[in-house]
């Protein structure tokens, strides 16, 4: 690990980039839930342009690229996760039409109505649901589709300790409903939302991502930061597993107007 002051909230960048390559997913999800999300999508064809907005590694790029057309561009932050994503395209024997760049959510690289679908899983919250959506709307063509995940709350009980917890990981959490018509007054028409199964948190998240943690503490034995690292992301399971009932990630899908 470098010693730079080059941090996220707190974190040592290079320790969040040397931990999530050593899982295959940077958050909740599942090939199953990305193929339900696509199941909504119409009118892609070979022409069509795709977008996958802070892509990681690429685990659910890959799975859009075996189940849909197109060219599909994954966009990360991480210099390291795109590495990993263009690897990964190559093993996959994908490399004619998905690439990984470097860029960020909030400065994209593509032309005005150049997309057909922008697609965003455990992303768009790091700079705003709605200030996202509005954005991302000025680069999809009439009738373009967006497919994001965003945290939400799923019901009307909001424990103080979730609300914290998000807010310090520098997002928030609102109800299904608000996104929802956040989504439409960014000038989407809603298609669908639906909540993510629990196995998406615990067996495809959870249970990798204490393996590389394990992995962590013994490549770095007695390393403070690293302790604190390990022990923040242990309290997000425990967090997890008493309040799940009230939060969790939502799919949600619109239409360009």
């Amino acid at each position: 690990m470098s010693n730079e002051n080059n941090t996220i909230l707190g974190i040592d960048v290079n320790l969040i980039c040397e931990f999530f390559l050593n899982t295959e997913r940077q958050g909740p999800g599942s090939p199953e839930v990305t193929l339900k999300a696509l199941s909504f999508i119409d009118h892609l064809t070979d022409h069509s342009r795709i977008a996958d907005l802070g892509c990681g590694t690429g685990g659910q790029t890959m799975t859009l690229a075996r189940h849909a057309p197109g060219q599909i561009t994954g966009l990360d932050f991480f210099p390291g996760f795109v590495e990993r994503f263009n690897h990964n395209a190559r093993v996959l024997n994908l490399q004619g039409r998905v690439k990984g760049i470097v860029g960020s959510m909030d400065a994209l690289p593509f032309g005005e109505e150049e997309l057909d679908l922008i697609w965003s899983e455990g992303a768009i919250d790091n700079i705003g649901f709605e200030k996202g959506l509005a954005y991302w709307r000025g680069f999809l063509k009439q009738g373009g589709y967006v497919a994001v995940t965003c945290p939400s709350w799923l019901t009307d009980e909001r424990p103080a300790v979730i609300e914290r917890f998000w807010t310090d990981a520098g997002s928030r959490l609102d109800s299904v409903a608000s996104n929802i018509e956040a989504l439409q007054r960014c000038g989407y028409q809603f298609v669908a939302a639906f909540a993510l199964p629990e196995t998406c948190w615990t067996d495809e998240y959870f249970t990798p991502r204490e393996a590389a943690l394990e992995g962590l503490l013994r490549k770095y034995p007695g390393n403070e930061t690293v302790e604190a690292f390990v022990a923040d992301n242990r309290h997000e399971v425990e967090l997890y597993q008493e309040y799940k009932q009230h939060y969790g990630y939502v799919f949600y899908l619109g239409r360009k107007r």
